[in-house]
């Protein structure tokens, strides 16, 4: 007989669970990344496999790199959209986040990412909010976004793939991922770039809008741990509107 897979435990609120549970779920797409198996979400008790850690190398870049852009263009209802049977008051992190659809990208984002945490964190964006329209780019479908893919929710795993673990699942723009995983590093990084944009072209001036993407995670770090975060997001703030 084959032995079983290891399983991970995680304990969290309920609704945590709930939203955590359906975004797994929904990640879970013909092409893209593996995503660890829910077994059970009762409660606040998340049960999935364990995924054995490996090294990151640069076959397994090149894959993720792919993978990731078949995931965003699974796409999404509506910007803002939650998981199917994910509720719309979800978390990142063990910050609040409401995900409640809209038409646009630009309002969206500068309604339910910018200005809520700016508040909390008593920043003035209100000029990277005027401006958005300005600042978004080109117009582009809601892609389905993991939602909070900075590098410790990238897991390399033994099996030479790249697993995408604890997301903050909905509807966004692709950017935002992409910005989310150059913030606080990724090995091979160019790399996965590279091949996301073999499958999946990013629209002409992305880098400039990187640091505009880089707003929702700076800001979330700014309202849980404050100090350095408030100043990044801050700067941050600037240099979108620099462009």
């Amino acid at each position: 007989m084959g032995s079983r897979a290891a399983l991970r435990t995680k304990h969290q609120s309920p609704q945590a669970t709930a939203a955590e549970a359906a975004g797994l779920r929904w990640l879970r797409v013909p092409g893209g990344p593996p995503i660890p198996r829910v077994h059970s979400s009762d409660g606040g008790a998340l049960v999935i496999d364990e995924i054995p850690h490996g090294t990151p190398n640069l076959q397994a870049a090149v894959i993720f790199g792919r993978r990731l852009a078949a995931l965003h263009l699974a796409g999404a209802p509506a910007f803002g959209a939650p998981p199917p049977g994910g509720p719309r008051e979800a978390t990142i992190g063990t910050a609040p986040m409401i995900n409640e659809p809209a038409p646009s990208w630009p309002e969206w984002f500068a309604s339910q990412r910018i200005q809520p945490y700016a508040r909390m964190a008593g920043i003035d964006l209100d000029e990277v909010c005027a401006r958005i329209d300005s600042l978004a780019g080109p117009a582009e479908p809601p892609a389905r976004l993991h939602g909070d893919l900075w590098s410790g929710n990238v897991l390399w795993g033994a099996d030479d793939q790249v697993w995408l673990i604890d997301p903050a699942a909905h509807g966004g723009h692709r950017e935002s991922d992409l910005a989310m995983l150059q913030l606080f590093g990724c090995p091979f990084l160019d790399h996965v770039l590279g091949a996301y944009q073999e499958v999946a072209p990013l629209a002409d001036g992305w880098r400039e809008r990187v640091k505009l993407h880089q707003l929702f995670p700076l800001l979330v770090h700014a309202v849980l741990f404050g100090g350095g975060y408030r100043s990044e997001a801050i700067a941050a703030g600037r240099a979108a509107l620099r462009g």
